[in-house]
């Protein structure tokens, strides 16, 4: 059985298991920028094999959008970013949010590694690895504004929500994880007291991973 999450009139159906994962960055995007959508989320086991064969690539998260079907997260907030101009203006601003929110993934794909593979070293990981990364991330935001106001200064892009979410993530790891990073520290702080932002996080209830473990 389907379980929606969010169920309003619209166009736009987001597919994905009830937990944050790769489908978060897009929730928010969609919800902070008052875009309406269905929040189609189920559990794996039974019900993941009988829908598993109706998407593309046998995977989520999708979304649909009246006949629309797109695939793969990277090319939904893409497009939803280009849909609702959350992609830069100019070239240099495009081009920059495109390879500082594949920089995030690439650190994302490290704490997946390390959540589902390895969650033994998961001291060894925030020493080592977050530092390292944090470090070339904090860098760029620095680059616009002095990293006080989004990823391309002045400019809401689909990068600020990626971002976010895998600072929420290095939190719930460890509460001291964004210590020595002060800017991506108050990144966090300030853009979780965005109105839209505000609200689905003080009321959304579903963990980071499938496996029980942060």
């Amino acid at each position: 059985r389907l379980l929606l999450a969010i169920s309003m009139p619209s166009d736009l159906k987001l597919y994905y298991f009830g937990i944050r994962g790769l489908a978060e960055p897009i929730r928010m995007m969609l919800v902070d920028n008052g875009i309406p959508f269905e929040d189609i989320t189920f559990q794996k086991g039974d019900e993941w094999q009988k829908i598993k064969p109706t998407f593309a690539f046998g995977q989520v998260p999708c979304l649909k959008e009246g006949r629309l079907e797109i695939p793969q997260s990277g090319a939904i907030i893409r497009h939803l970013a280009r849909k609702y101009k959350l992609d830069g203006e100019t070239e240099e601003e495009k081009v920059f949010v495109d390879f500082f929110a594949e920089g995030l993934r690439d650190i994302h794909m490290e704490y997946v590694n390390m959540i589902y593979g390895a969650y033994e070293t998961k001291d060894q990981f925030l020493a080592t690895v977050y530092p390292v990364e944090w470090a070339k991330i904090e860098k760029l935001l620095k680059k616009h504004e002095n990293g006080e106001k989004f990823v391309i200064g002045d400019k809401l892009s689909y990068a600020d929500y990626m971002l976010f979410e895998e600072l929420d993530i290095a939190l719930i790891l460890s509460s001291s994880s964004l210590d020595a990073f002060p800017v991506l520290k108050a990144f966090h702080a300030r853009f979780a007291q965005r109105d839209n932002l505000k609200a689905h996080l003080a009321t959304r209830n579903i963990p980071v991973n499938n496996n029980g473990l942060q």
